[in-house]
């Protein structure tokens, strides 16, 4: 007999059909001998319209009460689905994620889980009954709401997983992680087993199928994780594995191409060459909860300082210069428009060859590479936003994946 959480993100619970089609796939794993608990996402499109309210009563992300606004989402989808398990003739209990046993740190809209006592989750399946707890939420150590931030319900599910010991199972409206988004390239593929690291770099890099954090967690806590399609027929979906690099027997060079639009760079020209003066700036960034990418350090021509550079999400170009402006350099530039495009693979590293086919393969389409960074499993480079898509496809051919 196997344990499994199986989460259910926003399109798997949309309506009442979807709903009850999810429970419908649950109810397949326990008529196959499996113990089942189930994690749900607020229903598609729900917790945007959360955030609109709260917006209209000048509150937004990071506001305790938005908190508990946004986590109403994932109480209705929860309480429905333990509904629609009841129609399938089975015993169903929901819970809020407090009420599960998740204990959080840190900020409103942006907690991370400190704890979780599955011991209520436990003891429900112990009854024979399915618990179906609710995503993207938890309790602060002063037992007030906090929400996880974007993608949150993965990462309940797979910390869910992790206590009870269970494989974990992530449904969505795509059937796995594909080489590249199908919408640009339909020649992609789905990729049948993929490492936690190359996961982890490809939903860093722009791939939406899985949180980051989750595939983190996941790889801590050595859970296996896998990526389905809810709009599968029970059983039908084949879906990708997700697990450790070494027990994956073939391996590809590349395993897929990522790409994160409406990028912005910008350019400190003339810090303080001296370590604190770049420190400083990127301690300000971190408390105004920036995400920084592509860092690049060269000599200014002035001695004794440096010239700085680095990515971030356009949204929070505004609020980064207003943190930035507090620095020594001579001059601050920025840069709209841009968009980040990586390739990823675990053959990648101190392979000469992968750099010199993704030169080749963009200079071919005329595109232009203003930023280059670089990892073992990873090398992303920064582009003109209307060259994403010529890209993508002009990489995945390049690289082989169109016949993965």
């Amino acid at each position: 007999m196997t344990t499994r959480v199986l989460k259910f993100g926003g399109t798997s619970v949309g309506s009442l059909e979807r709903i009850r089609a999810s429970a419908a796939i649950a109810a397949a794993d326990i008529r196959r001998g499996d113990k089942v608990a189930v994690v749900v996402s607020a229903m598609a499109g729900e917790t945007d319209r959360l955030l609109r309210l709260a917006g209209g009563l000048g509150h937004g992300l990071g506001d305790e009460e938005t908190d508990v606004v946004l986590s109403a989402g994932e109480q209705v989808s929860a309480a429905l689905m333990a509904m629609a398990l009841r129609l399938e003739g089975l015993e169903a209990q929901s819970f809020l994620g407090w009420q599960a046993g998740i204990r959080t740190d840190g900020p409103p809209g942006a907690a991370r889980i400190s704890g979780l006592d599955a011991s209520p989750i436990r003891a429900a399946m112990e009854k024979g009954h399915v618990p179906v707890m609710a995503g993207y939420q938890g309790a602060s150590k002063e037992d007030r709401l906090r929400t996880l931030g974007r993608g949150g319900t993965d990462l309940s599910a797979v910390a869910l997983a992790a206590a009870l010991e269970a494989h974990c199972d992530i449904y969505t409206d795509v059937d796995g992680v594909f080489t590249t988004d199908p919408r640009i390239e339909p020649d992609a593929r789905r990729i049948e087993k993929i490492s936690y690291d190359e996961m982890l770099e490809l939903a860093a890099q722009g791939a939406k199928v899985l949180q980051t954090r989750s595939a983190e967690f996941a790889k801590a806590r050595n859970v296996p994780l896998r990526v389905l399609s809810s709009f599968a027929e029970p059983g039908q979906s084949e879906g990708t594995m997700i697990m450790q690099a070494e027990d994956i027997a073939e391996r590809r060079i590349v395993s897929g191409i990522a790409y994160a639009r409406d990028q912005a760079r910008i350019a400190l020209r003339g810090l303080s060459g001296a370590p604190q003066s770049a420190a400083s700036v990127f301690a300000g960034l971190a408390d105004a909860d920036i995400g920084i990418d592509m860092i690049v350090q060269s000599p200014a021509s002035e001695s004794g300082r440096t010239n700085l550079e680095f990515t971030i999400d356009y949204r929070d170009l505004d609020k980064a210069l207003e943190k930035i402006g507090e620095s020594d350099a001579r001059e601050v530039l920025s840069e709209t428009g841009l968009a980040k495009v990586s390739v990823v693979g675990l053959g990648l590293n101190r392979r000469a060859d992968v750099a010199r086919i993704l030169y080749n393969a963009l200079a071919e389409q005329k595109i232009g590479i203003r930023t280059v960074s670089t990892s073992e499993i990873k090398i992303s480079v920064l582009i003109e936003n209307d060259a994403v898509e010529q890209a993508v496809r002009a990489l995945h051919a390049a690289y082989g994946l169109d016949d993965a």
